[in-house]
């Protein structure tokens, strides 16, 4: 089973060509970038498909991060996705940036929680809290870094992304501190298709999921009134 798995959620843009039958990546690439997501990434699946010595018709499923992110990068990487499975119909699976940072440490122990934490900038984080066997302990949410540390700081717990070190800062007084901090800035491509591979295609849809509003707004201040 082959998987395309393609992120462009956060400052970077990434994709793998992974074979789920081995555990085996054919192919990839990685290359930090705050924008410019939209020009570089069909280029990079073209050059990840050529060094698998791969094609299209060969992918079984397409796998792409849907948020939280920027975005701008994640409309480039989900309409990339949903673009490439109406082409090859084939299905198009949707995972959260959070679940697939949080995904490498679970894998090497899930007795542990795994805090997976996103820097939202201005005091905030996204944050998603994962226990043992998968449970969802805190769901995908903005919050104060502050309010945040508050909410994982109730036993032992791991930290991961780049708003890991925000949250470490501000650990409550008097709580067992973090068992472990890493600041891990984007997800993983090659567990993005791991997940992908046992991930419910209908329930895991390719739609973006925003956590808040965009910083952006529309400028209104010059707008003529319709008569």
């Amino acid at each position: 089973m082959l998987i395309l798995a393609i992120d462009t959620a956060l400052e970077a843009c990434s994709a793998a060509l992974h074979d789920m039958d081995t555990d085996r990546t054919r192919a990839v690439e990685h290359i930090v970038m705050a924008r410019g997501h939209a020009e570089a990434l069909i280029p990079m699946v073209e050059r990840v498909l050529a060094a698998a010595g791969a094609d299209f018709g060969e992918i079984d499923a397409f796998a792409v991060t849907v948020g939280p992110g920027s975005f701008t990068g994640l409309r480039v990487g989900i309409s990339a996705a949903r673009g490439f499975g109406l082409a090859t119909g084939k299905p198009v699976i949707g995972l959260p940036t959070l679940t697939v940072l949080a995904a490498p440490l679970l894998a090497r122990d899930d007795n542990v929680p795994v805090a997976a934490a996103i820097d939202a900038r201005h005091g905030n984080v996204y944050l998603q809290m994962i226990g043992p066997a998968g449970r969802i302990l805190v769901s995908p949410r903005a919050m104060a870094v502050k309010d945040a540390a508050r909410s994982v700081a109730n036993g032992p717990v791991r930290l991961v992304g780049s708003g890991a070190g925000l949250i470490a800062d501000a650990w409550p007084m008097g709580a067992q501190p973090p068992a472990e901090v890493r600041a891990t800035a984007t997800p993983d491509p090659v567990w993005l298709a791991r997940i992908a591979s046992v991930a419910d295609p209908d329930r895991s849809e390719p739609k973006p999921l925003y956590l808040r509003d965009a910083d952006a707004t529309p400028q209104t201040g010059g707008r003529i009134a319709r008569r």
